[in-house]
């Protein structure tokens, strides 16, 4: 897997109410959800930002509620990945179970600005600036998990393993 795209930088605590706000919950679509993505971290990222493009955050990058809505608005919305310097534990495991691709490294997060164009090598762990020498590293996911993202999330992962069962 290799994700190709420009930043879009967010801070520390970034949390699910600025992800996808609350006000927006009233439905569970994704496509609407992906209007509104990051809308109250940054209103114009939705103007700004372009289908495979990539987010990067700082630290406990999606505290706040539970709800899987964050994660399934920045899919929606076609971001490829986010890359922060670590994740709420919740967020995580929401963006894993609804197949979006996440990685954890503090390096690239320090050094890459918003607007710079990376790619990110989930089977090398590596995340190389475009167009410039060098490389970070980023945490790569055991085979289970690379194989829940790669279906498209859990519900995907289970129908497979239920149709290998099955023959």
């Amino acid at each position: 897997m290799k994700f190709k795209g420009k930043v879009h930088k967010f801070g520390d605590n970034v949390n699910t109410d600025e992800i996808i706000p609350a006000r927006y919950l009233n439905t569970s679509d994704p496509e609407e959800l992906a209007k509104h993505c990051m809308e109250d971290a940054d209103p114009e990222f939705v103007e700004k930002a372009v289908e495979g493009d990539i987010i990067f955050g700082g630290e406990n990058f999606g505290c706040g509620s539970s709800r899987e809505h964050a994660p399934i608005a920045i899919k929606a919305f076609g971001v490829s990945c986010v890359v922060a310097k670590s994740f709420a534990r919740i967020f995580y495991r929401n963006a894993i179970n609804i197949g979006l691709p996440i990685f954890t490294s503090e390096d690239a997060v320090r050094d890459i600005k918003t607007g710079d164009k990376v790619e990110v090598d989930a089977v090398k762990g590596q995340i190389k600036k475009v167009g410039r020498k060098g490389s970070f590293n980023v945490e790569v996911f055991p085979k289970f998990i690379k194989e829940i993202v790669a279906s498209g999330g859990l519900m995907g992962y289970a129908a497979k393993k239920a149709r290998r069962v099955k023959q």
